[in-house]
């Protein structure tokens, strides 16, 4: 069956208060947007708790299934029926007709959803759902009531319309990009960090991101591929500014001067450090990264708390509690797995130490910074004054 309509079902926006018109437009925004990306022409609207795509002409059912999964804020995409009030018997015979349509082996339980969103409609929910249950048993004998564990659901709204749909498509679920600001993401090569993006994008933060590359020791296809990456995670999070900061300098300066034990520590905080400055400069509210307590060695919570002392921005840490696989699960999830495992180095892998210090004091680790003091200052700034952007768009 071929389908003209979509009505998108959301969630936690419904509890919003007085501000819900806030979280509305801004998901009707966004899946305007997904939908730019799809063949085809769409007309979206707000009524009533819900939001309609009306399909123009021929389109791509599956691209637009595809794009409006990715839209965070959608809990229920459901392909309808979509046909005018004209009463109760006009309403059954529709019904019968989409079930015929729909299904061409009847042998199956079901039972009849009606929600009467239209008060002036004569019958309630509950007469709809046993009127139009016995007209689908008249014309299908083969089918069988079951109001408990139904194989079919039959849902029916009756608003200024009648809307009728037995499959409702799992969306992304959490609040729409834009709706609680602006943060700056610490995007490597790795598989954590696409992942700790997106999920602090499912929570209607809006992204930039900052990615430290180190030529000559990465190579351009690093690059590329931290890209690649962020083309990847926009279908989720819309477009955004990427910065790349050439990192090499600093690196040898710490490489040369620091305790090497401390070298990932170290150099950690000077990322942080310079994340800091962009995200100032781009009103951001914090710091993303996609760090997890104890995978490695920068990640302890001793680590982490050495880290943190040169923040003054609040680091969000979406994957703090998950582990390796479940992380890998996500990556896969979202399409970031394959390109994040592609075998090129990103700068904090070259430079890695034999053995890292897990316990770091912060009091120790800034009595090494010092040996830096003389040209790290300006070498930040020179590293921030010379970052490229690159704007990323989804595909």
């Amino acid at each position: 069956m071929e389908f003209s309509h979509f009505l998108i079902k959301y969630g936690e926006i419904a509890v919003k208060g007085k501000n819900r018109n806030v979280f509305e437009d801004a998901l009707g925004r966004q899946i305007r947007i997904a939908l730019k990306r799809v063949d085809g022409s769409f007309v979206v609207e707000k009524k009533t708790g819900r939001f309609y795509v009306h399909c123009q002409g021929e389109y791509d059912y599956d691209g637009a299934v595809e794009a409006l999964q990715k839209v965070f804020g959608i809990v229920g995409i459901c392909p309808v029926y979509v046909f005018d009030d004209e009463g109760i018997e006009s309403l059954k015979e529709h019904t019968c007709d989409f079930v015929d349509r729909m299904y061409s082996d009847k042998d199956f339980t079901f039972k009849v959803q009606a929600r009467r969103g239209n008060k002036r409609f004569p019958l309630n929910s509950m007469e709809i759902n046993a009127d139009v249950g016995e007209a689908l048993l008249m014309r299908f004998p083969e089918l069988r009531v079951d109001v408990h564990k139904p194989d079919v659901t039959i849902y029916i709204e009756v608003r200024e319309a009648i809307y009728v749909y037995s499959t409702i498509i799992p969306g992304a679920g959490g609040m729409p990009v834009g709706t609680a600001g602006k943060a700056m993401l610490l995007l490597s090569g790795g598989i954590d960090s696409p992942v700790a993006g997106v999920r602090i994008a499912k929570r209607g933060a809006y992204l930039e991101a900052v990615y430290f590359h180190a030529p000559p020791y990465t190579s351009e296809r690093a690059k590329e591929k931290v890209v690649d990456l962020a083309r990847i995670m926009s279908a989720y999070t819309g477009g955004f500014k990427l910065h790349v900061v050439n990192f090499t300098d600093i690196q040898m300066e710490i490489y040369e001067k620091c305790p090497h034990e401390e070298l990932t520590i170290i150099m950690r905080r000077y990322m942080m450090r310079i994340a800091e400055a962009f995200a100032q400069k781009s009103d951001c509210l914090g710091l993303v990264t996609g760090e997890s307590i104890g995978q490695v060695a920068s990640q302890t919570m001793h680590s982490l708390r050495a880290t943190n002392e040169v923040c003054t921005l609040p680091v969000y840490r979406p994957l703090i509690g998950f582990d390796k696989q479940e992380i890998i699960d996500e990556a896969e999830k979202i399409g970031t797995f394959e390109t994040s495992i592609l075998p090129y180095e990103d700068c904090c892998t070259i430079f890695v130490a034999k053995h890292p210090v897990t316990k770091p004091d912060p009091a120790v680790i800034r009595e090494s910074e010092k040996k830096l003091a003389d040209v790290i200052d300006e070498m930040v700034r020179e590293a921030v004054d010379t970052a490229e952007e690159i704007r990323i768009s989804p595909q």
